[in-house]
């Protein structure tokens, strides 16, 4: 069953194109104010309390379950989140580079699943990951990860039951803010 679920995982992200990023061009990250992973956390809940159809051929899904934080989660989160930012990259694989802790430790670009349980999450069934770059609040990074079939799949998953959600800011990055949100169940 993990392997299906895995498998599934990263055949949505290889083929749906879950690298989502902000339609605004210009950077302006002197105004932003980086928010607390709790407060995320609300608007992920917030997301899974509703029924939606996240455009992915599923049809209509949820309400899900509430997500709990997780700190192994949120540790693989930020370390690629800080890999995006400071490599200036934006892929789920990560950047092979010295930011890129657990691929530069294999010598070549890590697997979200690879961070994840170089970080301690292990004994999983199903993991995921989000990512988005430019995104300036939590509303808009939600609106553009729920305007994505694949982002809204991964939010709506009821399989999961933990994440972990983290925030980088560089402002001499393409994008200068990069998040990370890591499922777990």
């Amino acid at each position: 069953m993990l392997k299906t679920d895995l498998l599934i995982t990263l055949v949505a992200i290889l083929f749906v194109g879950c690298a989502e990023q902000s339609s605004t061009t210009t950077k302006s990250i002197d105004n932003f104010e980086k928010p607390l992973q709790e407060d995320i956390l609300i608007a992920i809940n917030r997301a899974r309390s509703e029924v939606r159809d996240c455009h992915d051929g599923l049809g209509l899904v949820g309400p899900s379950q509430p997500l709990s934080l997780n700190d192994e989660l949120y540790n693989s989160a930020y370390e690629h989140s800080n890999d995006l930012a400071y490599s200036n990259t934006f892929a789920h694989e990560g950047s092979g580079t010295e930011y890129d802790i657990t691929g530069y430790d294999k010598g070549r670009r890590s697997l979200f699943f690879e961070r994840i349980e170089s970080n301690g999450y292990l004994n999983y069934n199903i993991v995921g990951e989000n990512i988005a770059g430019g995104q300036q609040s939590i509303d808009e990074v939600m609106e553009a990860w729920l305007n994505s079939p694949a982002h809204c799949a991964n939010i709506m998953n009821s399989k999961y039951k933990e994440v972990g959600i983290a925030i980088v800011v560089n402002p001499d990055s393409e994008y200068g803010i990069y998040w990370t949100q890591n499922f777990g169940g």
